[in-house]
Order: C-alpha cells, then structure tokens, then sequence
C-alpha cells in the first residue's frame, strides 16, 4: 500500500479506485440481476406448467380413463403428445392410489408416485413445487383431476419443467451481456478519469503528501510570525488564528476556530473586506487597550472571495523597529547620552562654583573642552561625511557613559566613500560593530573595559577594525552570528550583525572575524574600490543595534 501511494499520482489512485468501484457495481448489479431474472423464469415456468397440468386435467379422455384399466393406452399417448408439443420435460398422470397412467420412461407406467410433494394434490389442492431431480432443478405443478361436475377427484396429473442455473442462464444471454458490459465499464472508466480530474483540480494538482506539508509549513509559519493572524471563511467563522493573535486579543480559548468573527471580536472590520473584496492596510484600531496596526485583504479562489484576513501588530512594537531601522533610535540615543554627561560636567562645575573654587572650575572647562574640541578636530577633519563623524562622537560619549574605554586611532580617515555604499549603509555597519563591542566588555572586569576603532581608505578600499577585550565569541557560534534572528542577547535581537552582513556583500566586501573566548574579538571589514563623499542626509545614520 505504501508503494502504491509512492508511485501512483492522486489522479491515477482516484482514477484506479473509482473504476474499480464502478466494475464491482456492475459486476454486484448483473448477480443480481441474474438471481432476479432467475426467479422470475422459475416464476413463470411454474404458472406454464400449471396452465398445462390443468388443461391435461380437464380433458375427457384423461377423466374418463384414469383409474380404470387399460387406461395407460389411451392416457399416456395423449400426454406425451401434449409434452411433445409444449417441450416440458414430463408429464405424469396418476389415480389415487398413486399409479402412474403415464410417463415420459414408459416403463415407469404402472408404477407408484411416491414423492410426498403429491399428498395435498390427492386432496383436491392445486399448487406448484420446486424440486431438485436427477435431471436438474425443476417446477412442478399438481393439478387434481375431477370427474361428476367437479365434484369427485379421480386422480392428479403432474407437469415438471426443468430451470436453467445461473450459469445455463448466464451463457444463454452472454452474447448479449457483453457488449452492456463494455458500454458500462468503458462509461465508469470514462467517469473515473473525469472525476479524477475534477477532484485534482480542485486539490490545485497537489498530492495529499503535499497538501500535508504545506498545511504543517503554514502552522509553523503562522505560529512563528511576530504578527497576529485571523482568517474568516463566507460564513464570517474563523478558521485560523495564530498564538499571536490571541495573546492581542487576551484569549487563550483553544475553541476560537470555528466561532464567528462577531462573537469572538464584535466591532471587527472583517466582514467588510468580505462583502466589499477591498483590501485596507496600516489602519490603526485599539485591541484589548492595545494600540495595533491592522491590515486587511480578502482571500479569492478563482477570482471570488471565499473568506478574509487580517493581521496587525502592536503599534508600540512597530515604532521601536522603525527606529531602529531608520536611525532615530541611534540620534536619540547620542542626544541622551550628550546630554547626561553635560549634566554630569555641569554639576561638577556648579558645585566647584559653591565652593568658591573659580579657578578650578575653569581649568575643568578648559580640560573637557579641549578633550572634546581635539576629538571633534580630529573626525571633522579626517571624517568626510558629517554623519559619521557624528557617529563616531555619540559612540565615544556612549563609551565614556559605559565606563568603556574607547580608543579611536588618531590616523583613521574617510575621504571618500565606497561606491557601493552610502552614508547610511556605512553608518549601520560602523554603529553595529561598535556597538557590539560595548556590548561585549559590559561582563569584564574593569580594566578589559576597551575598545579600539581604526579606519582607513586608499586606493584599494576602505578597510575598518573593531577591536574588543570582551569573552569572546564560542568557535561553534562564529559562523552564526551573521544570521538573521540569531543573538544570544534574547529575544527581539540578532538583527545588527545580519544587516552589517547584508550591506557589506552589497557593497562586494568582506567581513573577517578573528575571535577566542576569554581573550576578546577582532572585526575586520573590507571593502573594494572609492567614491567621492556626499553631503550627509538627514537619515545618514541607520544605527541599528542587535
């Protein structure tokens, strides 16, 4: 059964089936037909011989000779003229003392009847038998013989016919059951395909074992999204709705599938995408006192609308990715930290002031703002876009309020930019990597707390290095810390590196990663050929971090 199912298509299993249900249709159709026909030819044999056992018994010369003797010489010439005549198989002619005044065997004549099936008609009884003889199944019929106006019976005249079998009967009418035959298995055949055909077309041309497997991949799918999802059938009941789903709309009924849409969520918009087929996408609704991003498309089969779908998002979630593949978490960000380590400066300087320290209060305005000015020099003048110089800045301040040691080499230049890279590629792939690497010396005690930032362009390229004293990364995870999804942060990370990964094979770089556990990681990216800087944009920084 396994290899049938293996090598036979669906059309061919439905095809073979169904044929062969239609043969044994007509094969159970024709038994009984026989058995029916059968009985019916036993029927009317039955009343044929009956209407000749009563005809031989009304006649006067079977009345005026049965009992008396020397009646077999005139009896028996008549009945077998008459069996004769009407190709019945025997006709006997008995008195009441069972003797026999004809037969078919003249030798027979003068002979006792002894089958019990002649008692009740030497009672006056009329009736026909079914016997099985030597010669084969037969029907008898028992006719009385009555002399004196009907009113003495003198003797009972017998009339046997021998039925045909099933199989007689089968091989007489076989050449006509044939051809029904074919007609009928070549028609069920011709229906099987159809049917097939019907039925795979509907199955849009997948064999079960695929239907299988993209109902299992659609669950998987659904359950693994970060989307909620709700899919109503024309009858406005659901069919499918995703853990998601129902974590957004505070139910974890396992009975939701099949309730209607307006029981389950009643101000649902739904069925107004079934009755009018439009589709309505990034439209906002409250869920549970939860802001979400809906969109709806009705679901078309041939060109009608069979059900819709819905899916929508936590609007709070959708903004935190938007900023972060946008660049405006990574300005905030800067801003915030700026901004906290002015106030932290400016607290140093206003309690200096209380403690009528002037003069120290100004040499520390000189000391930070001369540390500051020589950092923003130093990347102004060797920066050529003005994002990532910014960049850079926000991530030093980052590192300062980290407590991390950030080392930016003073030789690293950019005077051009790749020519397959912009401002705000360059940006996802230097705020990613160092961002990183802040990351990676949170765990290590404070004097590992360093990170060292080198680039430079030439000729050749544009080459940057990211240095950390971090734990390092495990052997077995180098190679997947690229992937999309992965990061051993938690959930809702490991989306930095794999964009890091994305912008520098658009660009036709390389990334090489030089990493032991326990000593820290170096980042190396490669990047071929130059082109001239632009003017930074507004959305030059795409500072993604995983």
């Amino acid at each position: 059964m396994e290899i049938y199912r293996r090598f036979l298509p669906l059309g061919t299993r439905l095809a073979i089936l169904s044929f062969v249900s239609v043969l044994l249709a007509i094969l159970v159709a024709v038994i009984l037909m026989g058995v029916k026909v059968s009985h019916l030819l036993e029927e009317e044999m039955g009343r044929r011989a009956l209407a000749i056992a009563r005809t031989l018994a009304q006649m006067e010369a079977i009345q005026n000779n049965v009992g008396h003797p020397g009646g077999a010489s005139i009896i028996q010439p008549v009945a077998e003229k008459i069996r004769l005549a009407t190709g019945v198989e025997y006709i006997v002619v008995v008195d009441m003392n069972r003797v026999r005044y004809s037969h078919p065997v003249a030798e027979r004549i003068g002979g006792r009847f002894s089958d019990r099936d002649l008692d009740r008609a030497l009672s006056d009884r009329e009736y026909i038998t079914r016997t099985a003889g030597v010669m084969g199944p037969a029907v008898r019929a028992f006719s009385p013989i009555k002399v004196d106006e009907g009113t003495r019976q003198v003797g009972v005249v017998v009339v046997g016919i021998i039925t045909p079998t099933f199989a007689e009967l089968f091989r007489a009418i076989q050449a006509q059951l044939y051809p029904s035959l074919a007609i009928g298995l070549l028609t069920g055949l011709l229906g099987s395909l159809y049917l097939a055909s019907r039925i795979k077309g509907a199955m849009f041309t997948l064999e079960p074992e695929e239907i299988a497997r993209i109902l299992e991949e659609r669950t998987a799918m659904l359950q693994a999204m970060g989307e909620g999802i709700i899919a109503i059938d024309r009858d406005m009941r659901i069919t499918v709705i995703n853990e998601e789903a129902k974590r957004l709309l505070g139910t974890d009924d396992d009975e939701v599938v099949g309730r209607s849409i307006t029981e389950v969520l009643p101000d649902s918009f739904l069925p107004r995408v079934l009755q009018t087929g439009q589709p309505e996408f990034n439209q906002e609704r409250v869920l549970k006192n939860t802001v979400v991003i809906v969109n709806r498309v009705p679901v078309r089969v041939k060109g009608e609308v069979v059900g819709a779908l819905a899916s929508f998002r936590d609007r709070t979630e959708v903004h935190h990715l938007a900023e972060e593949l946008t660049g405006v978490k990574s300005f905030v960000e800067a801003l915030r930290v700026q901004n906290h380590e002015y106030l932290n400066r400016l607290h140093t300087i206003a309690g200096l002031l209380q403690l009528n320290r002037v003069q120290e209060a100004v040499d520390y305005i000189f000391a930070v703002t001369e540390e500051q000015q020589e950092l923003t020099r130093l990347l102004t003048k060797n920066i050529c876009d003005y994002s990532i110089a910014g960049l850079l800045l926000g991530k030093y301040s980052r590192a300062r309020e980290l407590k991390v040691d950030l080392h930016i080499n003073r030789s690293s230049r950019l005077s051009r930019l790749p020519p397959h890279m912009d401002a705000a590629a360059l940006g996802v792939v230097l705020g990613n990597l160092l961002e990183n690497a802040l990351d990676a010396v949170r765990e290590v005690e404070p004097s590992r707390r360093r990170v060292a930032f080198e680039m430079r362009d030439d000729s050749g390229g544009l080459v940057v290095v990211v240095r950390d004293w971090g734990l390092g990364i495990p052997s077995h995870l180098q190679e997947r810390i690229f992937e999309q999804g992965f990061s051993t942060k938690g959930t809702g990370r490991g989306i930095g590196l794999y964009l890091v990964k994305k912008h520098v094979d658009t660009a036709g770089g390389k990334i090489t990663v030089h990493s032991r556990e326990g000593e820290g990681t170096t980042v190396t990216v490669r990047i071929p050929g130059e082109s001239p800087c632009s003017t930074p944009s507004s959305n030059a920084i795409q500072g993604v971090t995983s």
